[in-house]
């Protein structure tokens, strides 16, 4: 299984990116899908996650500014980032709990980090 982030990019302050995360391989269903983001020094954070039934958490620094969402029939996680402050500037990881075809056992799977920096 392999998740592939992808959509960061150079923003200016007040402005928008929407980032797509696609999961591939043998997957046999997925659970929670999320965001986290990695600020140099910093320690990695939840950014926001969505169950698979549609329920969101949001980091309260992202509420308001942020959307995550998620097509099943893709097994993809989307997060739309709205009104970037230069504090969202950070590496973005996207994640998810896989169960694969053949073990049937859930595993996290991370992807490799798309990086956002927002200019003020």
């Amino acid at each position: 299984v392999q998740l592939q982030a992808s959509g960061g990019g150079l923003v200016q302050a007040g402005g928008f990116l929407r980032l797509p995360c696609a999961a591939s391989g043998s997957i046999f269903s997925i659970n929670a899908m999320g965001w986290y983001r990695q600020a140099p020094g910093k320690k990695r954070e939840l950014v926001a996650t969505i169950t698979s039934g549609g329920s969101m958490n949001y980091a309260d620094s992202v509420k308001g500014r942020f959307t995550v969402s998620r097509d099943n029939a893709k097994d993809t996680v989307y997060l739309q980032m709205n009104s970037l402050k230069p504090e969202d500037t950070a590496v973005y990881y996207c994640n998810a709990e896989v169960i694969d075809l053949v073990i049937r056992v859930p595993y996290v799977y991370w992807g490799q980090g798309t990086q956002v920096t927002v200019s003020s």
